[in-house]
């Protein structure tokens, strides 16, 4: 089991600042939060993007999906405005920028890899890469999550210090051989699907179980109360 906070803000501080954008993560850091989860893909020209959608449309001006523009077509869309008026003109932000801030702001990171299909492989290296250059060795080392398999053996052979974090909607039953087959150290399940006896089986064969996307107080209290490691949050100032 790993050390992590029981409070991770999810996508930033998703319900005060749009999701991913350095907006997010200063407001993250702002609340007083240790730790920030975050998305990764894959533009055209292979540069790596804190971006949770396959599509621009839900939180950008853009349109299509974001694995057919160019970084610089993505850094002209204004991916703010859609969330609050005051947020206009905020752009995609490029993996650099999320590890250079989150350095800076003393935020640790969770990083999720959502691949395009054909692209898991591609993905997970890239991103990866890119963390293991930016990030210092000091320090917590950065959480690297994933819904897809293929992406957390990439993160077990090219860094194998980093903790990995199975995400699964339900806790699945062959559980214990999936997160031993990639060296996980956690496992993250929506919230819904969790239970006091679930949570003691999974702590007692020495994995912390996350919960995503926890933003009731009371519901809150009640994971932790369970056993739960830690809740992600929209509103981690409230949870």
């Amino acid at each position: 089991m790993i050390d992590l906070p029981s409070v991770i803000g999810h996508r930033g501080a998703a319900g005060l600042a749009p999701e991913n954008t350095l907006a997010s993560f200063h407001a993250a850091a702002a609340r007083g939060l240790e730790m920030v989860e975050f998305d990764v893909r894959l533009t055209a020209d292979l540069q790596p993007v804190a971006f949770h959608d396959d599509t621009l449309e839900r939180t950008t001006n853009g349109v299509g999906a974001v694995a057919l523009r160019d970084l610089a077509e993505l850094k002209r869309l204004d991916a703010g405005s859609w969330f609050a008026p005051q947020f206009g003109g905020e752009r995609i932000a490029t993996l650099d920028e999320v590890l250079l801030l989150c350095r800076e702001l003393g935020l640790g990171v969770n990083m999720e890899i959502k691949p395009d299909h054909g692209r898991e492989v591609e993905t997970a290296r890239l991103a990866l890469e890119r963390a293991a250059t930016l990030w210092p060795v000091s320090g917590r080392a950065p959480l690297v999550s994933s819904f897809v398999g293929v992406c957390l053996t990439v993160a077990r052979d090219l860094t194998p210090s980093w903790p990995r974090g199975l995400l699964v909607k339900a806790v699945p039953e062959d559980w214990r051989d999936r997160v031993a087959g990639f060296g996980c150290s956690t496992i993250h399940a929506d919230h819904r699907h969790l239970d006091p006896a679930l949570v003691a089986v999974v702590a007692q064969a020495g994995y912390s179980v996350l919960a995503y996307t926890v933003n009731d107080g009371v519901r809150a209290g009640e994971l932790l109360k369970m056993g739960v490691c830690s809740i992600f949050s929209d509103y981690p100032h409230s949870s």
